[in-house]
Formats: structure tokens, sequence, C-alpha cells
């Protein structure tokens, strides 16, 4: 009997147990997660409270910076600690270059696994993936999610950029702050648009942009077609002629054959055009622009991916000199600051001056 006596408790233990286990709530790894969809339209589960971040690829730690906590930033990429010229975001945080380095980066360079691991991340932001095999691999690599985030086809004014903001936000914990830069943006959008919007198309003078940077940097031939920042104050870009959509090397004979109103040089190509320059100082002498002193400098704004509080402050300056009664009312060295200061927390216009020259007038000496 006495083993009967010791059997029955048992059994009462295990059916209470198998009761408790049938009504137990959600494991915590379980409770605590939440989907969100990243731009490549992947379904990732994320911790519902992310304290470390990093954000790796080209132009991934400037949008988390628009966006996100700094003091969540756990890593940087040593492409990011290398020199903060030409990148706002670094300039006006320079503690982010004091991080653990957490991968070479770089457009050509894969992510480092086992770096990326050794600062612990609950979440990556990463702009590496052209496709979810990619994303999904280093996911399965590090067992951390990775979201995918982008600049779209244009970056200045994309909604792939408004769409990485807000999710950078929601992941986070920082939805107020992205939202805020996601308004901003498109505040600056609407007012280029709205200061040229009546401008008639047959009133509006000829412009040229020329040494803008495609892997590395090029004279005056270099330019693009459908040139977003152009675009922004909608003017009249001769190389849209072409059909053309991206960057172009031009032939210099076409330049004399358009004869542009207006010429800006981008201050990243600046030392190819005065070599150029010198070289052949009839070719610059026949432009008109030349002549009539109408060739500026703009900021270059693309320094691993595209800075794009400082694309936005060249539309202002390019839309001051294209159209100064549109934009009467702005200084493009304190617009420039606004802007810095509102995206980035910092105004880093003599900075940028500094290291490139900053707006104004180009004059040519042989």
């Amino acid at each position: 009997m006495k083993p009967r006596s010791i059997l029955q408790p048992m059994v009462a233990l295990m059916l209470i147990l198998a009761f408790l286990g049938g009504c137990a709530t959600p494991t915590p790894s379980a409770a605590s997660q939440a989907s969100v969809t990243d731009l490549l339209g992947r379904q990732v589960l994320v911790p519902s409270t992310v304290d470390r971040v990093i954000a790796i690829g080209p132009g991934a730690l400037r949008l988390y910076v628009y966006a996100g906590s700094l003091d969540k930033v756990v890593g940087i990429e040593e492409m990011d600690t290398s020199d903060s010229i030409g990148r706002p975001y670094l300039i006006a945080n320079p503690s982010l270059a004091e991080l653990p380095i957490i991968g070479q980066g770089g457009p050509n360079n894969a992510p480092d696994p086992e770096k990326i691991l050794s600062v612990k991340p609950d979440v990556i932001f990463s702009t590496y993936a052209s496709d979810a095999t990619m994303a999904d691999e280093l996911q399965s690599k590090t067992g951390i999610p990775v979201i995918v985030i982008s600049y779209g086809k244009t970056a200045l004014f994309d909604p792939a950029v408004n769409e990485s903001l807000l999710l950078i936000g929601q992941v986070t914990g920082q939805a107020e702050k992205a939202q805020a830069a996601v308004d901003l943006l498109a505040d600056y959008q609407q007012d280029l648009a709205g200061r040229t919007k009546d401008i008639p198309d047959a009133e509006k003078p000829s412009v040229y942009v020329g040494g803008l940077g495609s892997k590395g940097t090029h004279g005056i031939e270099s330019t693009q077609g459908n040139y977003a920042l152009l675009n922004a104050i909608q003017a009249r870009n001769v190389v849209d002629e072409t059909e053309k959509t991206g960057s172009v090397m031009i032939d210099r004979e076409k330049l004399i054959d358009w004869d542009p109103d207006f010429i800006f040089i981008d201050q990243n190509g600046y030392a190819s055009v005065m070599e150029d320059y010198q070289q052949n100082p009839s070719f610059y002498a026949s432009l008109t622009a030349m002549k009539s002193g109408r060739v500026y400098a703009q900021l270059p704004y693309n320094y691993y991916s595209a800075n794009l509080d400082t694309a936005i402050a060249d539309c202002y300056y390019l839309g001051k000199i294209i159209y100064p009664d549109a934009f009467a009312d702005v200084d493009p060295e304190e617009k420039a600051d606004e802007i810095y200061q509102a995206l980035l927390g910092k105004a880093v216009y003599a900075q940028m001056a500094e290291d490139f020259g900053g707006f104004k007038l180009l004059t040519f000496a042989e």
C-alpha cells in the first residue's frame, strides 16, 4: 500500500504542473519582440526595447544620427573614423569616432560578423544589403536582427529616406525625433519648390554643374542629368537635354554648345577643374558664364553616401544665385547652419567652409 500512497501525490503533482503549463504566459523572448518591415520588405523580429545599436554601410550612421539616440550607438566602422572631412554628422558628433571599431566599412567591403558581435548590439541598421539574401546571411551569421535602410534612388527628398528615418525611430523608441526629421525635410522641400514654382520656364536661366564626384574626383566634364539639387529648385539643367539620369561624363565641346548662363563647380572637383584651366584656358574663356563672372562653388555633399544637410544647403545657395529675387530673404551661410543645427544638433558651416572653401564666386587666373 505504501507504493500506492507515494504514487498518488506524484500523479497529482504532474497534473497540476501540466495545467499550469497550459496556462503559462509567453516566454520572455516572444513577449519582448516586435515585427517591423525594412526597406527590402523583409519582416524582421526586433526586441521591443533596443538599447544597443550599430549602423553599417554607406550613409547608415548618418541616417541614424538624424533619427536616433546617439547614446545607443555602441560601435562604428573604421571608414567613419579615419576622416570627418565632408561628413557633418561626424563633425557635429566627434565622440562617435571614439567607439569600438566594428569593421572596415566602405561600399566594397562586407560586414565583419566577428567584430559586430564583439559590441553586442541589439539590432543592426544596414545599407549594405542590395537584396534580402545578403541581409538574411548577416542576420544568420550574427543572430542579431538586421534592418535594411536606404537612400533610395535620388537620396535628396527620396521617400525611401523618410521610410528609413521613421523605421529607425520606431525600432529605437525615438519616433518623435524621427518624425521631426521627416517633417523638417518636407518643409525644406516645399519651401524650395514654392519659391520657384511660378517662374516661367522661358525666364529661367540655363545652369550647368561640373566637377561632381563619381567613384572619385573629376573635372568640369563630370556632371549629372536629372540632378536632384537643380530639380529641387526647378532650375533648367542643360544636361537634361541628354535625357540621362545620374552621373554623366560629357564631351567638353558639348558644354561650349550649351554655353550655360551659370556654372557651378562642386568643390570636391575644384582642384581638377583648376588644373585643367591652367592647361586649357582658351576653352574656359569661351564660356559665357566665365566671361560674365557667373561661375560659383557649391559644397560637396557626397561623402560615404549623401549628406542630405549639405545638399539642402547647396539648394538654397544655388537658388540664391540663380533666382536672387525668389531667395532674397536667404543668407546661404546662415541657412546652412540652420539646417545643420536642426538635423545634427550643431552648426558646422564654418568647418565645411574651412575644409572646402564654402559658397563663393570663383575667379580664374592663368
